[in-house]
C-alpha cells in the first residue's frame, strides 16, 4: 500500500499560475481503485483542464475494471477462479502486465510476487491480531505462492495458475500502471504537463506553467512534517512503500503490513523506500520489493539498474541512497 503522506508534492496555487498567460493548472481529487488519486494538468484554460482530467479518470477506471480482483467479472478474477483447473485466455494488455510482473519477480528473487494474495488472511493489521502466526501456519500460507507457478502461453495468450487456491493481485503494481496509462493518454492528447498521484505512486511530465520543475519532498517516516529534501523530477516517477500506519507489534518487534511472499512473514528493518524511475509501474513494484529485500540487498539491486534510484530509511531512521541520488538530508 502506498501512503499519500509518504510523498509530499509541491505545486504553486492556481492563483499564482494565473500569472502565466498561456497556461493554468487544473486539479481534482478522486477515489479510484480504492484509494486517493490527485490529478493535476497544465492546460490552456480550466475548462480544457477539467476535460483532460475526466479523460484520465476514465482511463484509470478502465484499468481498474480490467485488473481488480474485487470485480468478479474482471480478467484477474477469471484467472483466480480457474486456478488449478484450466488456462484462461486474456487480453494482450493483461498478458503483458503479468509477463512484466514475472520479470520483476525474477529480478528481485521473488521479493515481488503478484501471487502473494493467498496469504491475505494470515496477518491482520486492523488491531484484531492477538498472536503471531505459528511456523506451521506460515509454511502453509506460502504453498500457494510463487511466480514460477504462473504459467503463460504466449501463442494462446493464456494465463494458468498451477495450483488450486492460488490467486494473483496487482495491488503492488496496479496503481503505478494506471498512473502510467493515464499519463500516456494525456500526452497523446497534447497535454503539456501534469502530475498523477495515485496515493504516493506519482508520475509527472512537462513542467509547471512558469517553466519550473515539479518538486517532491521526501518525508521523515517518523515525523511526517519534516522533509529530508525537496527533489526536482522531470519526465519521471516515484513511489514509496512505508510502514507508517499499518503494523503490529509482538515482543517489542514492529511488523509492517508488507509481507515477504517467500516466507509469509512481514518485513522488518526498513521504515520506508522511495524509488525513482521513468515508469510509475516500475517504481510501484520495486518500492515493495526493496522494502522486503532490505537495505543491503535493495541498494545493491538498484545500483545495478540503469535509470533507477532509491532513498531508503531504515528502522533506525537513518537515510540511505543509491549512487545517483545527490542531496543532503535536513535534520
Amino acid at each position: 500500500m502506498r501512503l499519500l503522506t509518504c510523498i509530499l508534492f509541491c505545486f504553486l496555487t492556481v492563483g499564482v499560475f494565473g500569472q502565466e498567460k498561456e497556461y493554468v493548472t487544473s486539479n481534482k481529487t478522486l477515489k479510484l481503485m480504492g484509494t486517493r488519486f490527485d490529478i493535476t494538468v497544465v492546460a490552456g484554460n480550466h475548462d480544457v483542464g477539467q476535460i483532460n482530467i475526466d479523460e484520465a479518470t476514465a482511463e484509470i477506471r478502465r484499468i481498474e475494471a480490467l485488473i481488480s480482483s474485487w470485480n468478479p467479472d474482471s480478467e484477474t478474477s477469471l484467472i483466480n477462479q480457474n486456478a488449478g483447473i484450466r488456462p484462461v485466455k486474456v487480453s494482450l494488455e493483461i498478458f503483458q502486465l503479468i509477463e512484466r510482473a514475472k520479470q520483476i519477480s525474477e529480478l528481485t528473487d521473488g521479493a515481488f510476487d503478484i501471487s502473494f494474495s493467498s496469504m491475505d488472511e494470515l496477518w491482520k493489521f486492523d488491531g484484531s491480531m492477538k498472536r503471531k502466526p505459528t511456523d506451521e501456519e506460515l509454511e502453509e500460507s506460502i504453498t500457494k505462492v510463487g511466480y514460477q507457478k504462473i504459467l503463460l502461453n504466449e501463442d494462446d495468450q493464456t494465463v494458468f495458475l498451477k495450483e488450486k487456491g492460488m490467486k494473483i493481485s496487482f495491488g503492488a503494481i496496479g496503481k503505478g500502471y494506471a498512473a502510467d496509462k493515464a499519463k500516456d493518454l494525456l500526452i497523446s492528447k497534447q497535454v503539456v504537463g501534469g502530475i498523477i498521484n495515485a496515493a504516493g505512486d506519482l508520475t509527472t511530465w512537462g513542467t509547471k506553467p512558469n517553466g519550473d520543475k515539479w518538486l517532491i519532498g521526501i518525508a521523515n517516516p517518523l515525523s511526517k512534517e519534516k522533509i529530508f529534501s525537496w527533489l526536482p523530477i522531470v519526465e519521471s516517477s516515484v513511489a514509496t512503500s512505508g510502514n507508517y500506519e499499518k503494523f503490529v507489534v509482538f515482543d517489542g518487534i514492529k511488523y509492517s503490513h508488507i509481507i515477504d511472499p517467500r516466507t509469509g512473514n512481514p518485513s522488518t528493518g526498513v521504515n520506508s523506500v522511495s524509488i525513482f524511475a521513468k515508469s510509475a509501474e516500475i517504481c510501484d513494484a520495486l518500492a515493495t520489493a526493496v522494502f522486503i529485500m532490505g537495505k543491503d540487498a535493495g541498494l545493491s539491486l538498484i545500483n545495478q539498474l540503469g535509470g533507477t534510484e532509491v532513498i531508503l530509511v531504515d528502522s533506525d531512521n537513518k537515510v540511505h541512497k543509491s549512487s545517483g541520488i545527490l542531496f543532503e538530508s535536513t535534520p
